[in-house]
């Protein structure tokens, strides 16, 4: 009997969701647009603070600095980034400002790679595990 994962059902928690007849393709703006969108995401300091700011619902700066071991400028300068393009908001109490996911949307999408990050994971671990077994 071998193990063959591509006959295997693979459980996964992101969820195919199908596509509409009535929804068109993407034109040139909005794949520019999203091209635009994911080359802000594309950065290992901007996930961190969005999935820290996921977690927590809402932080300061200094807080946000402290958990990544930065600067607070520094973290300020790429949280304008993300709030340049509306996905975080901000309030201000005395000298602190606090920062919190505005785009539910963004929270979705992170929610869902982070998920496909650990369901690859799992599916690697398996592969890893199964070639070890037929040895």
């Amino acid at each position: 009997m071998g193990n063959n994962l591509d006959s295997e059902k693979v459980e996964s928690c992101c969820t195919r969701e199908s596509r509409t007849s009535a929804e068109a393709p993407l034109s040139d703006a909005d794949a520019s647009e999203l091209e635009d969108l994911f080359k802000i995401l594309a950065n290992d300091t901007r996930l961190k603070l969005l999935h820290n700011l996921a977690l927590a619902r809402e932080m300061c700066v200094c807080d946000l600095a402290d958990s990544l071991g930065m600067k607070p400028q520094a973290v300020s300068n790429q949280l304008q980034r993300l709030s340049d393009r509306g996905i975080v908001s901000t309030r201000r109490v005395g000298n602190n400002v606090y920062y919190r996911v505005v785009d539910t949307c963004i929270l979705d999408l992170l929610h869902k790679a982070v998920c496909l990050l650990r369901d690859s994971e799992d599916r690697r671990d398996g592969v890893v595990s199964l070639a070890s077994l037929n040895r």
